[in-house]
């Protein structure tokens, strides 16, 4: 156990390890690695997209309706006119922000939940657990539709809707790791000396309750990924004539016929993005068990 004199007690190491050089460990594991560098790779197109992308994201061509991939348009373009290129590396920025803020947004109120249901126990415990129950008990891709439906289809909207879906996984998690650490010596060591309840969770608990938060941080931005693509398809997320790669497939549905790499181009996107994520997430999971 670790303490020391009050308002200065410290967490014991976290059965992590050391998480200083994480991102280096992963690197050194061929799925970290393939994972850091895909993910990288679309987070750099996405943020650069005004230097990388050939034209306007919004750019009409009317003289090049539907054409296929050529030296101009490396893409093609769509019904409009517009070059897909450009407009992929533009959704990216959309559909990362909403998976990305989305995530954390989860997580944050996830953990807090989970950390002070865990500790305090008792009412407010058996309160906001059935409350994450209810949450879970539906579908995630149906329940995000009616919050976008209540709240307007947007992609903030929908930022707020796969936050909502998110939350009672990192609750549960979180919560789980209290209930398995609030009674060890190192708490009680910490209750003994005087240090507050807020304090013992957020200092002393929380950093001991965290690889496995780490790991479903990861998966979960995978699955926002997803699932916003899934409300912008369905018309819920991101709104014309803005892009996304989810409303671009559902703009490339009505013509697959005709120009089938309408919807090619935004889907190997959206592919590569999540399976980067999936790869950073396994080697992630290996290099925490490995070091706990």
């Amino acid at each position: 156990m670790a303490c020391s004199i009050p308002g200065s007690v410290t967490a014991r190491p976290a059965r992590g390890g050391p998480r200083a050089g994480l991102v280096a460990r992963v690197w050194r594991r061929p799925r970290g690695a393939g994972g850091l560098v895909l993910t990288g790779l679309l987070v750099a197109s996405a943020v650069l997209a005004p230097v990388l992308a050939p034209h306007g994201a919004l750019v009409l061509a009317k003289d090049a309706l539907l054409v296929p991939p050529s030296r101009t348009f490396p893409f093609g373009t769509d019904e409009l006119g517009r070059d897909i290129l450009s407009r992929v590396l533009y959704g990216g920025r959309i559909s990362l922000l909403v998976a990305f803020v989305s995530v954390l947004l989860a997580a944050g109120t996830g953990v807090v939940i989970g950390l002070t249901g865990g500790y305090f126990g008792r009412w407010w415990d058996a309160v906001i657990m059935r409350l994450m129950d209810t949450v879970l008990a539906f579908p995630a891709i149906i329940l995000a539709m009616a919050v976008v439906s209540l709240l307007g289809p947007s992609s903030s909207n929908a930022m707020i809707a796969v936050a909502i879906v998110s939350i009672p996984v990192f609750a549960r998690l979180t919560r789980g790791g209290v209930l398995a650490e609030r009674e060890r010596e190192y708490v009680e060591a910490a209750r003994a000396i005087g240090a507050s309840d807020l304090y013992t969770v957020f200092r002393t608990i929380l950093p001991n309750t965290l690889t496995p938060v780490m790991v479903q941080v990861t998966v979960s931005m995978g699955y926002a990924v997803l699932l916003e693509a899934g409300l912008s398809f369905l018309g819920l997320g991101t709104q014309p004539p803005q892009p996304s790669w989810g409303a671009m497939l559902f703009q490339a549905s009505s013509y697959l016929n005709q120009a089938p790499w309408y919807g090619v181009f935004p889907g190997l996107f959206l592919t590569a993005l999540v399976l980067g994520l999936n790869l950073i997430s396994e080697a992630l999971q290996e290099v925490l068990s490995r070091t706990g």
